[in-house]
């Protein structure tokens, strides 16, 4: 093919045709060299840029590791929130909820007079306070100054009856009625 080329560039009356073949021919041989040179280089500095493309591998790996840790992070910190929100308002509806019902049956129990709870605790402290005093009052020394034993019912001592003397003159008037 190259003969060919040469026989083309040799006729006469190819002249310019000539000279812009020759120009592509010393253009590609050019561009021959330089992929040579490059292939040679790439030989001798492949190992260079090879580990060299390793350690930017290793950096932009550690660096997307980071980045979606962070991410997960946060929307692991956002989900947890959003359930912790949720649960509120589930447990704030269901302490309504039970809330109401209390309240209603609370309703009807004080209408068929059952006492509730608190009345039954208040009653339960009432009965402790009682319960205290009097255990109070047990214990304590008795005060009081004691009786005198009395004697057996029906054994009355008769009254002792003492002989007075009277003037003569108020004799008279007992008699007369005065």
């Amino acid at each position: 093919m190259l003969k060919k080329a040469k026989a083309r560039l040799e006729a006469p009356e190819a002249g310019a045709a000539n000279d812009m073949t020759q120009g592509v021919l010393n253009s590609s041989h050019q561009i021959w060299l330089a992929g040579l040179g490059a292939f040679s280089r790439a030989q001798q500095e492949g190992t260079k840029m090879f580990e060299a493309l390793v350690k930017q591998g290793e950096h932009f790996q550690d660096r997307t590791k980071k980045v979606a840790t962070e991410t997960a992070a946060a929307a692991r910190g956002a989900a947890t929130a959003k359930a912790k929100e949720m649960q509120q308002m589930a447990g704030g509806t269901w302490d309504k909820l039970e809330q109401v019902f209390e309240d209603r049956v609370a309703r009807a129990l004080s209408k068929l007079g059952v006492y509730t709870q608190n009345d039954v605790q208040r009653l339960a402290k009432r009965v402790d306070e009682l319960a205290e005093a009097v255990n109070r009052l047990i214990k304590a020394p008795d005060k009081r100054p004691l009786q005198p034993a009395r004697a057996a019912v029906g054994k009355k001592r008769a009254p002792k009856r003492v002989a007075k003397q009277t003037s003569p003159g108020k004799k008279a008037a007992t008699r007369r009625g005065g």
